[in-house]
């Protein structure tokens, strides 16, 4: 059954590729290339994941309805948000109430300030300019030198003993994304959209972190432990399915839990933590019917340094593409859960997340039943 599964995942991933539309394998954790079998398009594909649905155990069923959700909405269907997202992202929409997100903008605040930083229209590009900023040539070395060093850490945290080789490119084009990690068994390939990517020194550590010694690394001890087990879970990792709350929300998070005396690192957690949480508002605005007006004047009350159109393209983004109406909710779901964890749980529930994260993709349900005392996955009730 999990093999069928990922042969369909493989035909409907070089369909997408052929129709020009972004893939849908982020990450091919499988110990050997196997052929790929061919679909006759998107119904082909909703029609063969209907049908390994209706005989898939229980857990192989919830990642199939990630999938089906997912190739129905390129087809046309438009599904509320709440029940798109839990079908995907395997989380509800719940949000995060008015007093919760400003306690986490007190927070941003009180660490950006602690470096000398004021809150206004300047502070993103304050606190830029108050680092070492790094040319595009010295970007991949950055990257290489702040992994090398917090490999130790990372690997002590989590207890991976996995290999990883990473290939470093540079991209530019018209897109969301900075930076973006993809690959297969031990072999990462991390891209810059230099359009989009500057980097100073202290981002640097960040998405070294992030990238390299969260996606990368982790992908990469999935993949070894595929290499010596017979794994229950679906080898291929797609961003539109339910273990993405873990990716994007540790490795958002890691340096809490490896650095938390990096005072300048540990402020762009802080502040892209409120950040994640303004960005989930505006996700639930435009996709309840609020006008553009109305999200442009609430997020640029929330967050002064932003423009008109970079909240233009968040609220497109989130409103009518359909990955990205189920993945960006990954972000604010998983940084809020992980920086809960890293603030208030006990060393040993911390040990034992981390190390399980690093073995398989967890899903939303198995990091409750990790740490039933942690909040909801996908906010707060109001």
């Amino acid at each position: 059954m999990r093999e069928e599964i990922e042969r369909v995942l493989d035909g409907w991933n070089a369909h997408e590729i052929s129709v020009g539309a972004p893939p849908v394998i982020d990450y091919d954790c499988r110990p050997a290339t196997v052929a790929v079998g061919e679909v006759n398009g998107r119904v082909d594909v909703y029609q063969r994941l209907e049908r390994l649905r209706a005989d898939a155990p229980d857990e192989l069923a919830r990642r199939i309805d990630c999938h089906l959700a997912y190739v129905g909405a390129l087809l046309g269907e438009r599904q509320g948000l709440d029940e798109f997202v839990q079908r995907t992202q395997g989380c509800r929409v719940i949000g995060w109430n008015d007093e919760y997100v400003a306690w986490r903008c007190a927070e941003a605040r009180k660490a950006v300030e602690g470096l000398g930083i004021g809150w206004g229209p300047d502070t993103r590009r304050d606190l830029l300019d108050s680092e070492h900023n790094l040319t595009a040539d010295e970007v991949p070395d950055a990257l290489r030198a702040a992994a090398a060093r917090f490999e130790p850490l990372v690997r002590k945290a989590t207890g991976t003993t996995a290999a990883y080789n990473l290939t470093v490119e540079t991209a530019n084009v018209d897109a969301y994304w900075s930076y973006w990690l993809d690959g297969a068994g031990e072999n990462a390939r991390l891209r810059l959209n230099m359009r989009n990517a500057g980097f100073t020194d202290v981002q640097a550590r960040q998405f070294a972190l992030h990238e390299i010694l969260g996606h990368a690394l982790q992908s990469a001890s999935y993949s070894a432990r595929c290499r010596t087990e017979d794994v229950p879970w679906v080898r291929i990792l797609c961003v539109h399915a339910d273990h993405q709350v873990l990716l994007e929300g540790l490795a958002q998070t890691l340096p809490l839990f490896v650095a938390p005396d990096d005072e300048a690192l540990v402020a762009h957690v802080k502040l892209d933590h409120y950040l994640q949480l303004v960005r989930a508002e505006m996700h639930v605005a435009i996709n309840s019917g609020r006008s553009v007006a109305d999200c442009l004047s609430q997020a640029k009350d929330r967050v002064p340094f932003w423009t008109d159109e970079a909240i233009g393209r968040m609220l497109a983004d989130r409103g009518t593409d359909p990955l990205l109406r189920s993945y960006q909710w990954a972000y604010p779901a998983g940084v809020d859960w992980f920086a809960n964890l890293a603030e208030s749980a006990d060393g040993h529930t911390i040990a034992t997340v981390l190390e399980a994260a690093y073995r398989s993709p967890l899903t939303p349900r198995d990091l409750h039943e990790l740490w039933p005392a942690g909040p909801p996955v996908g906010g707060m009730p109001r």
